[in-house]
C-alpha cells in the first residue's frame, strides 16, 4: 500500500462513487477499481460496498479512511516544510562565539538573525576558542568563530578579520612597563607577573608563540579560562594580562583599566569555522552568511574599532 493508493481511497469515499472518482483523478475506472482490489486482498478485508446511495467504506474502511487523511496530511505538510525551507530557512541554529566576541557581536547578530530569519532559532553558546573547538568536533554546535584556525579534517577555517590587542593592567599599585609614545615593546612582559588562559586556548597560544619569536621569558602567575575573569583579576591588581583593544575599551574608559599597545602590532586573527563532515542545512548555511555580514558591518562602521577585516569569498 503507497501514498498514492490512499489518496485513491480517500477521494473515492468522498466522491461517494467509482466513476466521480475516476473523472477528479483522471485514471480509468477500472484501474481504479484494481487499486481497491489490491488494497483489500493486501489487509484481506472489505473496504467499500455499494449502497443505493453510493460508495460507502466498511467498518475497516472508516479506520483506513481516518488514518489515511492523516497520512496524507502529514506527508503533504513535510512537502511545505521541505519546500519553504529552501525560500525561507527554519529550524535551530547554535553558534559559539569566545566571550570578548560574543559581547560585540551576540546582540546584533541575534538582532539580524530575527528581522532577516524570524524561523530561524539562533542560541548562542560562549565560552573560550579552546572549548567552542571541542564542541564543534563533537557536534553540539554548528557554527563556531574562533581565535585559532581548526587543525581538523572535519572542520573548515575561514579567516574573517584581524584585530589589535593590547596589554591591560591595573589603574594602581603596580607602574607598569616603562612606555615610549604610548607604546611598549613585546620584551616588557619579561618583568610582569601575567594572568593567561591556560595552555591549548587561543589567546596563551599567541603569545606564547611571539614570545617563543622575540626570545621573551613569560611568568605567567595566574591561569583562568575565562575573559571576564582574566579583567576582574587584573583590576584588583593580581597581574596583567593581553586582551583584544575593543574587549577593555569600556574599562580604561572608566578607569578602571589601562592599556598599552605594543611598538610592533600583536594582532589575533578571527576564524568562522564550520564543520566538513555533514552537510550545512539552508538555517545554518544563512546563519553563516548572516554571520559574515554582521562582522563585516561592525568593523566598517567602526564599532569594531582596531580590527581589520580581510577578504572573504
Amino acid at each position: 500500500m503507497d501514498l498514492r493508493q490512499l489518496r485513491y481511497f480517500v477521494t473515492i469515499v468522498e466522491c461517494g462513487s467509482m466513476s466521480r472518482a475516476s473523472q477528479q483523478l483522471n485514471i480509468a475506472q477500472p484501474a481504479l477499481s484494481l487499486h481497491i482490489r489490491n488494497m483489500e486482498a493486501e489487509l484481506d478485508m472489505a473496504l467499500l460496498f455499494r449502497t443505493p446511495q453510493g460508495v460507502q467504506p466498511t467498518e475497516a474502511g472508516t479506520i483506513l479512511l481516518r488514518n489515511a487523511r492523516l497520512i496524507l496530511n502529514q506527508f503533504e505538510q513535510a512537502q511545505r516544510e521541505v519546500k519553504d525551507s529552501v525560500t525561507e530557512p527554519a529550524g535551530e541554529v547554535r553558534l559559539g562565539l569566545p566571550g570578548t566576541i560574543s559581547q560585540i557581536l551576540g546582540v546584533p547578530l541575534i538582532l539580524a538573525a530575527r528581522e532577516k530569519f524570524p524561523r530561524i532559532r539562533l542560541r548562542i553558546a560562549e565560552a573560550m576558542s579552546g572549548y567552542v573547538l571541542d564542541w564543534l568536533k563533537l557536534g553540539r554546535v554548528d557554527l563556531g568563530v574562533l581565535y585559532q584556525t581548526a587543525e581538523d579534517r572535519g572542520l573548515n577555517s575561514v579567516s574573517v578579520l584581524s584585530e589589535l590587542m593590547v596589554l591591560i593592567g591595573p589603574t594602581s599599585g603596580h607602574e607598569g612597563p616603562p612606555s615610549r609614545d604610548g607604546t611598549i615593546p613585546f620584551s616588557s612582559l619579561t618583568f610582569l607577573p601575567l594572568i593567561l588562559p591556560s595552555p591549548g586556548h587561543g589567546l596563551r597560544t599567541l603569545v606564547a608563540e611571539r614570545a617563543s619569536a622575540e626570545g621573551v621569558q613569560l611568568t605567567v602567575g595566574i591561569e583562568i579560562d575565562s575573559y571576564g575573569g582574566i579583567k576582574s583579576l587584573v583590576e584588583r591588581g593580581l597581574g596583567f594580562s593581553i586582551l583584544p583593544e575593543h574587549s577593555v575599551e569600556k574599562e580604561v574608559k572608566e578607569r578602571r583599566l589601562r592599556a598599552w599597545h605594543f611598538d610592533q602590532p600583536l594582532l589575533r586573527t578571527v576564524y568562522l569555522v564550520s564543520p566538513t563532515d555533514r552537510p550545512l542545512s539552508h538555517a545554518v548555511s544563512s546563519v553563516k552568511s548572516l554571520c559574515l555580514k554582521t562582522l563585516r558591518d561592525l568593523v566598517h562602521t567602526g564599532e569594531w574599532r582596531s580590527a581589520h577585516m580581510r577578504i572573504v569569498a
